[in-house]
Order: structure tokens, then sequence, then C-alpha cells
């Protein structure tokens, strides 16, 4: 049997696509193991998949100042050496990473062990997991056109980004049961990633009021975060996070507020998702979701709202327009062309192991 090494994690955004190539890889006949981090979100994400996992020392690369930025290093190099064993004892055909701290380890024991990599890259630029193990790998797949001018000649394969099945077969019914809405007025979703936004939850609640006139609100709201307070307010569902609920309540949604992280940017176009996008302002993060949302933006798939400009009456002014104009919105992403970027990727995959083996 094929054996593939699935790697990344610290987000959800790094593991998501790992989840939506799972069921394909085992219809094709390939043995999947999960290489992650001890106490990541990948863990929890992977539990229900009935597939081995194995957790590693990892540190995280930060761009702020902290204690942890001495020792963490420490423990990248015991990931790595981790790593290395455990690579040469399963011995897998390939691995495939998807980024995030735990990846960088993995890739490169991959590579001592002489296992070939294939990355992914989710955003139109590179992250720094993947900047620094793009040496380390065989090819990397790229989600938009513009991101292969920022990779190495020949590695580069633009693939999109892989979607979930669940996604698309989910009940409206069933999610607005989950949240106790009624059919009679929208359902707005609101996301602020996996890890939650205290911005977003906090501009959303002070237009909640105003939007429970007109709309339902069902928001993910990130671990720790739940306003108790607001808690049985009719047309108002908190979550700290969703997981197989979500097809069905983003079913029920008719638009969506969130950030721009390039994997909902992509279950929105393929659910055809009305959105309003706040990015990750650069002043804490590298930019990346602000250049996602422009281009989705250009593209006439989404409204994009800057961190920055954020107030309650352009909140809830932006919403208004984009339910005024969602069928505009709705039809242009209709039209757009979406590959099936799980195909395309299985195909590098495979291509890979069979290049190593002949």
């Amino acid at each position: 049997m094929k054996r593939i090494i699935l790697t990344g994690g610290g987000t959800a955004g790094h593991v998501m696509p790992n989840l939506a190539l799972l069921p394909k890889l085992q219809n094709k006949g390939w043995e999947v193991i999960y290489i992650g981090s001890f106490d990541g979100i990948e863990q929890e994400l992977i539990h229900d998949k009935k597939i081995p996992y194995y957790p590693i020392a990892t540190g995280k690369f930060r761009r702020y100042f902290s204690k942890q930025n001495l020792s963490d290093p420490f423990r990248v190099i015991k990931g790595l050496f981790q790593s290395y064993k455990l690579l040469k004892k399963l011995r897998p055909n390939i691995v495939f990473s998807k980024g995030g701290f735990v990846s960088v380890p993995v890739t490169i024991g991959a590579w001592l062990n002489k296992i070939p990599v294939v990355l992914h890259e989710s955003d139109l630029t590179p992250g720094l997991a993947n900047r620094i193990t793009l040496p380390f790998a065989s090819a990397i797949c790229a989600t938009f056109p513009e991101t292969l001018k920022h990779l190495p000649q020949g590695k580069g394969i633009l693939t999109g980004n892989p979607i979930r099945p669940e996604l698309l077969s989910g009940s409206k019914e069933e999610g607005l049961k989950l949240c106790g809405f009624t059919e009679t007025k929208p359902v707005i979703l609101v996301t602020g990633g996996s890890l939650g936004s205290v911005r977003i939850n906090n501009m959303i609640r002070a237009i909640l009021p105003d939007l429970l006139l007109k709309y339902q609100v069902a928001h993910i709201c990130g671990k720790g975060n739940i306003d108790h307070s607001l808690t049985g307010f009719k047309g108002y569902k908190q979550f700290e996070f969703i997981g197989s609920e979500l097809p069905a309540i983003m079913a029920a949604a008719d638009l969506c507020v969130s950030r721009a992280g390039a994997n909902f940017l992509f279950e929105l176009l393929a659910l055809k998702k009305p959105n309003l996008l706040i990015p990750l302002p650069k002043s804490s993060s590298r930019g990346d979701q602000i250049l996602n949302a422009q281009s989705f933006k250009g593209q006439n798939f989404s409204m994009l709202l800057y961190e920055e400009e954020i107030n309650e009456t352009i909140l809830k002014n932006k919403i208004e327009i984009l339910y005024q104009n969602r069928q505009e919105y709705i039809k242009t992403m209709a039209e757009s062309n979406l590959s099936d970027a799980g195909t395309a990727i299985i195909r590098v995959i495979e291509s890979m192991t069979t290049s190593r083996s002949s």
C-alpha cells in the first residue's frame, strides 16, 4: 500500500486542505498518517478521522519579541530529531505539507531521509514555514496564479485550493435548527477565523441590536470569546468553534462577514456566499490576508473593509450594501471556473512518487 504523511498545523487553515484531500487519498488506496504538534488544533481536527496521529515538539516563528523566541529554536531542533527518526521508521512514499510551524521539522526530516515532499501554499505569497522549507521540497502547489512568480522556477504548480466535499452537501434546514433560527429573516455568518477575532467580535456585538431588526446572526467567535450576557438573544447564536456542523450552518447563511484566510475564501466561492472580508491588518500579520481579499474583491467575489476603517456606521452600511447587491456577487461567483483542486494536487503527489521510484 502507498503511504503518505500529511502535516501542517497551528491554525485550522493549515489543516483543512489536508482534511479535504483525505477521502480522495483513501479512495485511491493511500494509507494516510498525520504528524502534528502535541497541543495544536490539528490534533483535535484529526481525532475523528480515524487515522494514526504522531505528535512532535514544535516551536513558533514569531515576528514579535517574546521570551519563547529564546527557547523555541531548541524545540524545533528536538522536533527535527523526532521527525527524522519517525519518518525513518514509517518510511512513507511521500510527505504532503500544508505549512504552519509544525511542518518545518517534518519537511526537513523527510529530506534527510530522501523522502520527496510536496508543499501547498494557500495564500498569494508563501508563508514563513513554506519559505523555509522550499529548498527541501520537490514541488509546491499554488492556489493563486500570482503566487507562481514568488516560487523557484520549475517547482511551482497551479492547482487551486481543495474544498472539503461535505461542505457542498450541507442542509439549510439543519443549519437553521442548530442556531434556533427561522426562515423569516436572512442569516449572517460572522467568523474571525479558527482562533476568533476580538475586534470583529466587539464590532458585531456593538451593532447587534440594529442587525437583529432585519437579520439573524450566527457568530463563530473563537475559544473563550463567548459573551454570556448575550446568550438567549433571539436571532443571535454564538459558537466558540464549529466542526461537523459547519456545512449545515454555511448552507443556512445568506451572507458572511469574515477574515480573509485563503481556505475559507475558496469555500465561500464554491458555495457562492456573498461576503464582506475584514482581513488581518499588517500590524498583526504579514499582510497575506490583505492580498487575498484584494484579489477576491478585484474578481467581484467579495466586498472589502480594512480593519483600520471599521466603525459601527461603516460596518452596518457595508453589510446592508452587500445584502442589497447579493445577487450580483452570486452571479459572478457562479461564473468562475473552479478547477478540481483536490484531484490536481493528488496528481502532483502521485507524479512525484512515481518519479522517485523510477
